[in-house]
């Protein structure tokens, strides 16, 4: 019970937090949800081991140009497709192949 509390106590503060955030950079709900929304468009399709993304519009960003210019295959960082759209072995062969990349 008293985890319970804690957490809720914890998620309360947060929202204050994002609210006096969103207040002191002028975000509006309406913005929010227009960038929400466009997330869910444009999801990611490369993500890199620091969490950086890009869902493949506009110019490649510098963290994927500095990994090709290394010579690391962009699509080493593809993110897979999701799992309803491949079944569990093709999948397994998928991860397989890109962490062979790696030390190729």
């Amino acid at each position: 019970m008293n985890k319970r509390i804690a957490d809720g106590e914890a998620r309360d503060r947060l929202i204050i937090w994002i609210r006096r955030r969103m207040e002191e950079f002028g975000i509006t709900i309406d913005a929010l949800a227009a960038s929400i929304e466009h997330d869910r468009r444009h999801p990611p399709l490369y993500r890199d081991a620091r969490g950086n993304e890009w869902n493949g519009q506009g110019p490649m960003p510098g963290w994927l140009q500095a990994a090709k210019h290394a010579g690391v295959d962009p699509d080493f960082f593809r993110i897979a497709a999701k799992p309803a759209a491949q079944d569990a072995g093709t999948q397994e062969a998928t991860a397989a192949s890109r962490q062979m990349d790696l030390f190729t």
